[in-house]
């Protein structure tokens, strides 16, 4: 009996472990981009460690097109970022403060180590599957609202 249950909780334990990464991807919260081509909504998990901030989107092999990860910096400074053991394009917005986006990398490249900076000083970055910013029309100065974001 005891090894039936422990069985069953291993099971359940890896099942959930197995889950865990899928759900968050897939679950989140709303984050809106207002730009001159109207609002466009995505459901964002927010990464705000230093731990979470270097896994980011690494060997995630999907993302849904209204679906991504805001990196928040908790203080304005300038960043880097680069795409090893990323597997899927992604577009990088770096956003300001008060929202602001700053720039836009697009469809930066899986697996390249090359550095992609920040303009300048910026709080947030948001990574979006690969080419919907020039898809929706999302451009530099737009501004974006999300419940971090001031």
């Amino acid at each position: 009996m005891i090894h039936s249950v422990t069985r069953t909780l291993a099971a359940a334990a890896t099942a959930l472990v197995v889950a865990l990464p899928l759900a968050a991807y897939s679950q989140g919260e709303g984050l809106t981009i207002k730009s001159a081509t109207g609002d466009h909504v995505f459901t964002v998990d927010v990464v705000d460690t230093p731990e979470t901030r270097a896994k980011g989107l690494m060997n995630v092999h999907e993302l849904a097109p209204d679906a991504g990860m805001l990196f928040d910096f908790k203080e304005e400074r300038p960043v880097a970022f680069w795409m090893m053991n990323t597997f899927i394009p992604l577009d990088m917005l770096f956003i300001t403060a008060d929202g602001t986006i700053k720039n836009i990398h697009v469809n930066a490249v899986p697996h390249d180590k090359t550095s992609i900076p920040s303009d300048g000083p910026v709080q947030y970055v948001l990574e979006v599957p690969g080419g919907r910013t020039v898809e929706l029309g999302i451009e530099a100065g737009d501004s974006v609202v999300h419940s971090r974001i001031q």
